[in-house]
């Protein structure tokens, strides 16, 4: 691994046609898990493959086994139900939790992929967790007087689930987190929430935000306990970069900044990501800058997804190329 701009993604990458039609099929009863769970396995083994191809630094397991980031945390405790159907955004949808008692893992819930994806590759694998704000923001409760109560039970929970990953061995742990963003007022909360998830690890930690008015939060994004923080630059055309300008020399946590715009079907050039990457190294030395797209990319199609994922590896060696870093 080279020693800056190391290259990895924010987590989901688009299901193939097959697992897709298999999960609609298991639906109908038309197959069985174990089934589904080979093609699951079939599919990681694929985007493996692909980031190796590519030469990316940092890989991730695609989240093929996964829905909605929040539901599928839910399924796999105590203490939920399921709703109905609710809109996320677009014609996107998912089944909304229910907190309907005393939120508690019933044991490892990401160890067994996590486990079968590094033992793919040689090269390390983030383990990938749901923050416990955004799980109590994106669902109900039905349980806990407070909202606070909530989050917190939920934090102790990801905690454990963090430790385990990093008993097996994970290097990096990730704690997504996209709805810090859209309450200023509930910042200590947040804070206080990713405290109890990270408390104790030695794993490098990274918390993923992003869609949200920084400006009204970003004291406190400098507050979230974590090693580095992964938030979207591309849709905002690169302007948080200003906050961090106006602190340079001050900043403790490293960057992951987003290269690769995953709601547009449009390809970026090599040239317009090395203008973003330029932007960063303005900003942050290249040991402590790390290069991903803005978020997941379940949203494209698997071409799609791969074509802006080699823009991004050819523009990363590119400019370590130029600054001599490879």
């Amino acid at each position: 691994m080279t020693k800056g701009l190391l290259t990895t993604a924010v987590g989901s990458y688009p299901k193939p046609d097959y697992l897709t039609q298999a999960r609609n099929r298991l639906a109908r009863r038309e197959i069985g898990q174990e089934e589904l769970r080979e093609l699951e396995r079939k599919a990681t083994e694929e985007w493996v493959r692909f980031q190796e191809e590519i030469g990316m630094d940092i890989l991730v397991d695609g989240e093929m086994y996964r829905g909605d980031m929040v539901t599928y945390f839910s399924e796999n405790m105590e203490g939920w139900a399921i709703s109905g159907l609710v809109r996320s955004y677009g014609n996107r949808y998912y089944r909304k939790p229910v907190a309907t008692g005393p939120v508690r893992r019933k044991g490892p819930i990401t160890l067994e992929w996590w486990r079968y994806t590094q033992g793919l590759t040689k090269k390390p694998v983030k383990g990938m967790l749901t923050g416990p704000y955004t799980m109590a923001d994106w669902s109900f409760n039905e349980h806990y007087p407070t909202r606070e109560a909530f989050v917190l039970d939920l934090a102790r929970a990801v905690h454990e689930e963090a430790l385990d990953l990093e008993k097996a061995g994970a290097r990096y742990i990730q704690i997504d987190e996209p709805a810090v963003s859209t309450r200023p007022e509930e910042m200590e909360l947040a804070v206080k929430a990713l405290g109890i998830v990270t408390k104790g690890l030695s794993a490098y930690t990274i918390t993923h935000i992003c869609y949200g008015d920084f400006a009204a939060v970003f004291d406190g994004l400098l507050r979230l306990p974590v090693d580095n923080l992964d938030l979207e630059m591309t849709n905002s055309n690169y302007n948080l970069l200003g906050l961090f300008r106006e602190r340079k020399g001050k900043l403790k946590k490293d960057l992951s900044m987003g290269v690769l715009d995953v709601h547009s079907h449009l390809i970026e050039t090599v040239d317009q990501v090395k203008k973003g990457i330029r932007l960063g190294l303005e900003v942050f030395a290249p040991e402590r800058l790390y290069i991903d797209p803005d978020c997941g990319l379940k949203t494209r199609e698997v071409e799609e997804a791969k074509a802006k994922l080699r823009v991004m590896a050819t523009a990363v060696r590119e400019v370590k190329q130029e600054l001599g870093i490879e």
